[in-house]
C-alpha cells in the first residue's frame, strides 16, 4: 500500500488530473466526505488528506509514503529527510515582497512580516539587509499599514489582494509550484511501486510539455 499525503484546494484539484493519469482517482470527494483517509481506484493507493504545511511532517516521519506540496512548505519545513524527485508544475504562484505604494527604498535594515519565516530570512540576508522577521499566520497586509513592519513576504497569485489594501508587489524571491516528495526510507521499501508511480507521473508532464 502507497500512501500520498495531500492537502484540500487548489494543490488537490490540480493535483487529480495528474493522479488520474495514474490510475489514481479517489472514490470519495473530500470536499462533501468527512473522511480524512480515501481509496482510490487503485487497491494498492490511498490518500491522506491534512493541512498543506503538515505534508512534509507526515512524509518526513513515514505516516506517508509520499507527498504534494507547495516549494514554500518545503523549504520551510526543511528538506532533509525528504527526497524532491519532481516538480510538478502546478498551483503556481510568486513568492514577493510587498510594501506600500509609497514606501521609500530597502535600506540596511528593515522590519517585514511574514510566516515565510525561513525565505524572508535568507532572502534580506543574501542581499546584505539585516531584517527583523515578525511572524504572522495571517492577514499579512495589514502589517504595513499599522505600522507593524516596513515589508512583508508572501505567496501573490494576481496581486489584488495587496492593491486592494494600498499595497504592491516589489521584488521576486522565488516562482513557486508543487512538488512531489518521497519519505527516504519508503523509497527504498518500496522502490519498485514509487519509481512506477514518479515514472508515470513524469511521462504524464513530459507528454503536457510537448
Amino acid at each position: 500500500m502507497l500512501t500520498i499525503a495531500v492537502s484540500k484546494g487548489r494543490i488537490y484539484e490540480d493535483a487529480l488530473p495528474l493522479l488520474a493519469q495514474a490510475g489514481i482517482s479517489p472514490t470519495d470527494n473530500p470536499d462533501t466526505s468527512r473522511k480524512l483517509i480515501l481509496q482510490t481506484t487503485r487497491p494498492d493507493v490511498q490518500l491522506v488528506i491534512i493541512r498543506a504545511t503538515d505534508v512534509p511532517t507526515f512524509v518526513e516521519y513515514g505516516a506517508a509514503d509520499l507527498g504534494i506540496t507547495g516549494k514554500d512548505v518545503i523549504i520551510e519545513h526543511g528538506a532533509e529527510g525528504l527526497y524532491e524527485p519532481l516538480d510538478l508544475g502546478i498551483a503556481k504562484c510568486r513568492m514577493m515582497t510587498a510594501a506600500r505604494v509609497d514606501a521609500p527604498p530597502i535600506g540596511r535594515r528593515v522590519r517585514v512580516a511574514t510566516k515565510y519565516v525561513t525565505i524572508a530570512r535568507n532572502y534580506f540576508a543574501s542581499l546584505g539587509i539585516q531584517a527583523e522577521i515578525i511572524k504572522l499566520y495571517g492577514s499579512m497586509e495589514l502589517a504595513p499599514i499599522v505600522g507593524l513592519a516596513d515589508y512583508i513576504v508572501d505567496l501573490v497569485d494576481t496581486g489584488n489582494t495587496l492593491r486592494a489594501n494600498g499595497l504592491e508587489p516589489k521584488e521576486l524571491i522565488m516562482p513557486i509550484s508543487s512538488r512531489l516528495i518521497v519519505n527516504k526510507a519508503a523509497m527504498k521499501m518500496k522502490h519498485q511501486a514509487i519509481q512506477s508511480l514518479i515514472n508515470q507521473l513524469e511521462l504524464t508532464l513530459n507528454n503536457q510539455a510537448a
